[in-house]
């Protein structure tokens, strides 16, 4: 859960962009073929900014990445200052961290 406001990152991801005047956030899902099956996962676009989800997901959990992602914009909008790793390139090892087994 977002705040006691907002009951989903991507409402709040709204809401902060609303306060600060910037166009709506953009929401673009993305896939990597693993093996036999497909991970998903979710980039969003906020004032030219593009913000890669942490995690990959099964197919069945495609909110679950804009949630990630929303978060993701949401904590960098608020504070800046957090080191974060780059968040254009997804994880490049294979399989990546998250819900998708």
């Amino acid at each position: 859960m977002a705040t006691k406001t907002h009951k989903t990152w991507q409402e709040e991801l709204a809401a902060e962009c609303r306060k600060l005047r910037f166009p709506a956030p953009v929401y673009n899902i993305v896939s990597d073929r693993r093996g036999g099956r497909t991970a998903w996962s979710a980039t969003v676009t906020v004032q030219t900014q593009n913000l890669a989800a942490r995690y990959w997901y099964d197919g069945q959990f495609l909110n679950n990445a804009k949630e990630d992602a929303a978060e993701v914009a949401c904590t960098k909008l608020r504070n800046p200052s957090i080191t974060q790793a780059p968040t254009t390139q997804y994880n490049q090892s294979g399989y990546g961290r998250g819900y998708f087994k």
